[in-house]
């Protein structure tokens, strides 16, 4: 079966979906649906799908193309729900329950025909989070039910029918900032964290701090300070902490609203440094005699303050490593953070250390944002892949005890090569690897890929993942060999697996002994053959070039950070206008033949000599 996926861009669900069908063995190609309807259209035609999906949409589809091919559309709610703004509502009115709906196109927006439907439990976190994980899986789980469908003779999609007892959804506005406003002395903590939870990732809460407007992300409740509510009352971490009417929240990322759309979220204090009034000097920068500055002291164990990015928790002779970064993105301070708490660990006496990372993303590499921002990109760029470097080298030389990534979260870019640094790689099902960078202006990329991806998959695997620049699921990458372990898709499924399976593997003494015995002569073969020092001083020479000689890279970093769009599906995306760009290339080629021939034939002394070679 022929399907193609069309939406507004290349999300994480429509990567999943992407690569359940591939894994699947659909013939599976995408058009991203960028505004072009003519361009859409001709898509289409070009790839004349057995049925298209539309995992991420934010424009309406032709009437021209689901009235003639079967189109599914994922809407983000439960049946009967319908409006752009679906998530967003039931995350700030605090439902116990929502869902995901694969419908048909039709002319009234979210209102044709149902094929399947799943809920679930909607926890408290942000859109993004529950999006990620609970929306993702649901929408997994209602396509491949409605493929069961599509060879059914008698299947029948079930008409939205408000009378039904099952349907229990309605129509929704979209939300409008004028909806998700807070109140400071009015609100509580509870009503505010819905609020910027539910525009968490797109559009952000847009709020004024000292006189000017931002949009507000990434919050959590903070646990024992207090003080006027709307006032900024302390500092830590890069995040801001603001009083509310009954505690405080903390708030880690702003964006400043500008008439252009020019703007980058960054972390709060990074934003708001130059704002703070009634100045006096400090660690941090200048900020107010008012505003506290809580240092966070990241050895100690088992201590997780709300704004706190790195924490370990230690269990036996285990320790766990948290490095939940917002969104994935790891800058040069957070790398060597990271790295600090890291060593911290090595020098404990533990038999093993786990990296954990982030459940939403585990990671994603060097922080475009940081560089974007920083007065010199492309120093910038430099001094964070050497971070990313430092961190991965420190992992490969860790000798004495069995290091193990457990990904829970997706992982892009450096991240996925940071995730196959540790000895034991084991993943939940339903994580997308990334692993590749030439999306992002034909950049090589470092973090010893040239050494830890090829040790796995074998050169000419290495050369394709990153030469096709295409998601792969966890059970591809467990096939090709990429990781160890595939394990339960759930959560907290697969974080109790991990306690598990660690926990057993350091009861054998004698299996770990064997482990870290094979590891210590794989390093010092590989070592002997050709010094990691060397992988890393090649990658290097290569993102040199990237960061100070070509302008591509830089270009594409400035597109991927203020999300302007390049206008056209990326070729190694859309199979069907590769096809047609090969039929282009072959027609061009037969005709430059038939002229030569021309040529030939009217012109004797080249047929002449033409003869004498033969």
């Amino acid at each position: 079966m022929r399907i193609l996926l069309i939406s507004t861009a290349f999300s994480g669900l429509t990567q999943r979906f992407y690569t359940e069908l591939e894994d699947a063995g659909y013939d599976v190609s995408v058009e991203l649906h960028l505004g072009n309807e003519a361009r859409l259209i001709e898509g289409v035609e070009l790839f004349k799908p057995d049925l298209i999906l539309c995992p991420y949409l934010t424009r309406r589809i032709p009437a021209v193309i689901y009235q003639n091919f079967k189109c599914l559309i994922v809407h983000p709610g439960i049946k009967g729900d319908r409006g752009p703004s679906s998530l967003d509502w039931a995350i700030q009115e605090g439902l116990a329950e929502w869902g995901v709906t694969l419908l048909e196109a039709a002319e009234e927006m979210d209102a044709g025909p149902i094929w399947a439907s799943k809920t679930f439990q909607l926890r408290q976190a942000t859109k993004s989070s529950v999006f990620n994980r609970e929306v993702s899986q649901a929408a997994v789980e209602c396509l491949w039910e409605a493929l069961t469908y599509i060879d059914v003779p008698d299947f029948q999609p079930q008409p939205l029918d408000y009378t039904r007892t099952d349907v229990t959804g309605q129509l929704r506005p979209m939300m409008k900032q004028s909806d998700r406003s807070i109140d400071w002395k009015y609100h509580t903590t509870a009503d505010i964290l819905k609020r910027i939870h539910a525009a968490d990732g797109s559009p952000g809460l847009l709020d004024e701090i000292y006189g000017k407007s931002f949009y507000l992300f990434n919050a959590q409740a903070e646990n024992h300070l207090t003080g006027k509510p709307g006032d900024i009352i302390a500092i830590a971490n890069l995040a801001i902490c603001r009083a509310t009417v009954d505690g405080a929240v903390w708030i880690g990322h702003l964006k400043p609203k500008s008439s252009d759309g020019y703007s980058i979220k960054l972390p709060a204090v990074m934003v708001l440094r130059g704002l703070f009034p009634k100045l006096q000097r400090g660690f941090l920068g200048s900020r107010p005699k008012s505003i506290i500055s809580i240092g966070i002291d990241y050895k100690i164990p088992g201590q997780q303050l709300p704004c706190q990015e790195v924490w370990y928790e230690l269990d036996g002779s285990a320790a766990y490593l948290h490095f939940p970064f917002h969104n994935g993105g790891m800058s040069t301070a957070q790398c060597q953070l990271l790295l600090s708490v890291y060593r911290h660990l090595s020098s404990l006496n533990i038999k093993a250390i786990i990296l954990m990372g982030g459940e939403g993303f585990w990671s994603n590499g060097i922080h475009l944002n940081h560089i974007e921002a920083a007065e010199n990109p492309a120093d910038e760029s430099w001094h964070n892949i050497n971070a990313m470097d430092d961190l991965i080298h420190q992992i490969i030389n860790t000798p004495d005890k069995l290091t193990i990534a457990a990904v829970a979260g997706n992982a892009g870019a450096g991240g996925a090569i940071l995730a196959i640094a540790p000895d034991l790689v084991w993943v939940r099902d339903g994580v997308v690897f990334n692993p590749h960078y030439k999306n992002m202006g034909e950049l090589y990329g470092s973090e010893y890929w040239t050494y830890l991806l090829p040790k796995r998959v074998g050169q000419t695997g290495a050369r394709q993942l990153t030469e096709q620049r295409l998601p792969i699921s966890a059970k591809k990458a467990w096939r090709l060999g990429m990781i160890d372990q595939l394990l339960d898709k759930t959560h907290k499924l697969f974080t109790a697996q991990i306690k598990y399976l660690v926990s057993d593997l350091l009861a054998d003494q004698a299996k770990f002994n064997q482990l870290l015995t094979a590891k210590a002569r794989t390093r010092c073969l590989d070592e002997a053959i050709k010094p990691v020092a060397a992988y890393r001083r090649f990658e290097l020479t290569q993102m040199y070039a990237n960061f100070y000689s070509d302008n591509a890279y830089h270009a594409a970093r400035q597109r991927f950070v203020y999300k302007q769009s390049c206008n056209k599906t990326p070729a190694n995306l859309a199979k069907h206008r590769q096809l047609s760009a090969i039929q282009v290339v072959l027609q061009d080629s037969a005709l430059h033949s038939v002229r030569q021939e021309r040529k030939y034939a009217s012109n004797p002394t080249t047929l002449r000599a033409q003869a004498y070679f033969v």
